[in-house]
């Protein structure tokens, strides 16, 4: 899931900022009884792996949240009007390795972005949180992350190769495209479930017309 800015204006100056999102996240997670497993506050931009229970149950966490930290943004700043680019972004990813890539694709934003030279280096994503450099207990780690190792140094050894590895260009476009058009990410099994469930398409159309059928 992402949120953007409104025209990808910032919407945190500082750390301040980002300190008060990061509260009013972790509370409105812990009300709606929301496991959040990663996410990583940027410029212009938020990240978040969330497994909600209910269709509605996340634009109700962003809602919720949103208010909150726009109210206090704009009083702090001097400014009015709204604050995100429209509705949320997000897909759906199939358990397993998919998630585990959406993990690092939220938790490597960071340093794709240029903030810092590794992603630990950055101290608004969840990336301390899972090499053991910062503890959050309101952070579920996904079944994916413990299967890791025996051990959570097992785990955050694995983790840590795996950040520094980076996912490459064509992996991360893949993961942001689909989060900016909602296209869902597994196999084709995932995928075919997914479709029967709804209306809306699962993968990119073709380009071009549709071939002529001469009969």
């Amino acid at each position: 899931m992402r949120q953007r800015g409104h025209s990808d204006a910032a919407v945190f100056l500082d750390d301040a900022d980002r300190q008060t999102y990061h509260a009013a996240l972790r509370e409105a997670a812990a009300l709606q009884r929301l496991p959040v497993h990663a996410y990583a506050l940027l410029r212009s931009e938020v990240r978040l792996l969330i497994t909600p229970d209910q269709p509605d149950s996340l634009g109700r966490l962003l809602q919720s949240v949103g208010r909150r930290y726009g109210a206090a943004f704009n009083r702090r700043h001097g400014r009015s009007g709204g604050l995100w680019e429209g509705r949320f972004r997000a897909t759906v990813v199939e358990p397993g390795l998919e998630l585990l890539g959406a993990m690092g694709w939220v938790e490597g934003a960071p340093h794709r972005a240029g903030l810092v030279v590794r992603a630990q280096d950055w101290p608004w994503s969840s990336a301390r949180h899972h090499l053991g450099q910062a503890r959050e207990p309101w952070l579920v780690d996904p079944a994916e992350y413990w299967a890791l190792g025996n051990t959570p140094f097992d785990r955050e050894t694995v983790w840590q190769r795996q950040l520094e590895e980076g996912q490459g260009e064509a992996q991360a476009q893949r993961f942001d495209d689909a989060s900016r058009r909602g296209w869902p990410l597994g196999s084709g099994a995932f995928l075919a479930q997914v479709a029967a469930s709804t209306d809306r398409p699962v993968s990119p159309r073709p380009r071009g017309r549709p071939p002529r059928v001469v009969g």
